[in-house]
């Protein structure tokens, strides 16, 4: 699939917006967890007993965690087996994710609104396997303006920090820009999106759409907390102001 490329000239400052893909931009309603726990089985020949905390994790450490709990050998087998077991899931109960799921009020919205803006690459910054994150995007119709491409996911890292340099050195070497904490934001909805930006070099704008609060979300040192997705116009303008520092290569 071709993805949007931003609308530029030569002398264009280019921004990063790094989205988060569940509880800021979807919700699969139980869904994923489903999944979850059939391809962990399948990998495994093992019940899911034990459930480690998903929230903000990557995909690679929550399986670890899982199978740590499980007192099983966390080993790149696993990995390996699991992300394919995983995005099959995902790929062949299609129908089941897009009845009981859906993409959050707003998120459309600002996706589209952020694509009129020159110069702005949308991508994601996720705990998901690329597979998966493709899979979800698609299902909700969130996919046509966002670079996969140059992305960072679940199988870069078992951290989230390291994740925002991988993001903006693969948006560097497709777009021919440099991207720093002063032209790239991620845009999430808990305390570990917070962390990767402050670690990882980018600014953070979170959304008080999962599990942590608005006062959580401060605590944890978002300087900008939006209640949803829905107002486009403050999206878009906090977007653009935390990034204003955007400077030529």
């Amino acid at each position: 699939m071709e993805h949007f490329r931003p609308m530029s000239d030569p002398g264009t400052d280019l921004r990063l917006v790094l989205w988060d893909i569940d509880h800021t931009l979807i919700d699969t309603r139980g869904v994923g967890s489903q999944f979850y726990q059939a391809a962990f089985e399948e990998v495994t020949g093992r019940t899911l007993e034990h459930k480690a905390d998903v929230t903000g994790k990557t995909e690679q450490a929550i399986l670890t965690e899982t199978l740590r709990l499980h007192g099983l050998d966390q080993s790149a087998a696993y990995q390996e087996r699991y992300a394919r077991a995983l995005a099959d899931q995902y790929r062949s109960n299609a129908d089941l994710l897009r009845e009981r799921g859906r993409a959050l009020p707003g998120a459309a919205e600002a996706v589209a609104a952020l694509a009129q803006h020159p110069g702005i690459v949308q991508t994601v910054l996720t705990g998901n396997y690329r597979a998966v994150a493709a899979i979800k995007l698609e299902i909700f119709d969130l996919d046509k303006h966002i670079d996969l491409d140059v992305g960072a996911y679940g199988e870069d890292s078992t951290d989230r920090p390291p994740l925002v340099t991988i993001a903006q050195q693969r948006t560097a070497t497709k777009y021919g820009h440099e991207f720093t904490q002063t032209n790239t934001v991620i845009i999430g909805d808990n305390s570990h999106d917070i962390t990767a930006a402050h670690q990882g070099g980018a600014a953070v704008i979170a959304v008080a759409s999962g599990r942590d609060s608005a006062e959580q979300l401060r605590d944890a040192g978002a300087g900008i907390v939006l209640p949803d997705l829905t107002g486009t116009a403050t999206v878009v303008a906090a977007i653009l102001n935390v990034t204003s520092g955007a400077s030529r290569p």
